[in-house]
């Protein structure tokens, strides 16, 4: 099924965002302009930063899936997500719900989703090949990767995915598996080259070329 197709079900969410680190402040922000009602649970205390946001913040985890969200977006770390998802007592959750991810691996959060939340919850794999510095000015024509792993409930996956498509981004439906063997290539090399320059302290001057600019650029798309 095609997001677009689906759009007429777009409705507005509630979501519950697991990790309020740096990359889902930034989700939330276009998340909230979209109108949708969010909360959020976090080892750190973002609770002022929360209040400023107009996001709920829930210091128990408990009571944060006992909030009725229609989804639920984690946003932790890659080496967190196992102890995370674990130590969630999934039991308050009070219906089916779509749990989304947003690291940038796929197979393994997809494993560890189906293997630890309960049959009934719905599971979304997705990547957002972007982050604070290249989508700082919008998200049009950013690319936004995703698997629908197990969708029962279509109107919601599609209202979550229509969040990124009404934004302009290029959404690029495919499996966790092929994700993983397309970008291990490239974000290696990408993140090697840019860690490098940026260890090398590279700065723009006023005589850059067009090829040093975009070096410039890769070190700040990676900050």
């Amino acid at each position: 099924m095609s997001i677009s197709s689906s759009s007429s079900s777009s409705r507005t969410l509630k979501i519950g965002i697991v990790g309020f680190g740096s990359f889902a402040q930034f989700l939330a922000k276009t998340m909230i302009k979209q109108g949708h009602a969010l909360r959020a649970t976090s080892r750190s205390d973002h609770s002022l930063l929360c209040q400023d946001l107009g996001i709920s913040f829930f210091r128990d985890i408990g009571a944060f899936l006992e909030a009725d969200n229609d989804v639920v977006l984690i946003c932790t770390s890659i080496l967190s997500l196992s102890e995370v998802l674990n130590s969630m007592p999934l039991h308050c959750l009070k219906r089916p719900t779509l749990f989304v991810d947003v690291l940038s691996v796929k197979m393994y959060p997809k494993d560890i989703l189906l293997k630890v939340l309960p049959e009934e919850s719905d599971v979304l794999c997705t990547h957002p090949m972007f982050g604070p510095e290249s989508g700082k000015n919008g998200w049009k024509d950013l690319a936004f990767v995703y698997e629908r792993v197990r969708i029962k409930d279509e109107a919601t996956s599609s209202s979550f995915l229509r969040i990124c498509e009404s934004e302009g981004c290029r959404m690029l439906e495919m499996s966790c598996e092929e994700h993983d063997r397309v970008a291990a290539r490239s974000q290696f090399l990408t993140h090697t080259i840019g860690r490098i320059l940026s260890e090398m302290e590279v700065k723009p001057t006023s005589m850059d070329t067009k090829g040093f600019e975009t070096l410039i650029h890769l070190v700040r798309s990676i900050a």
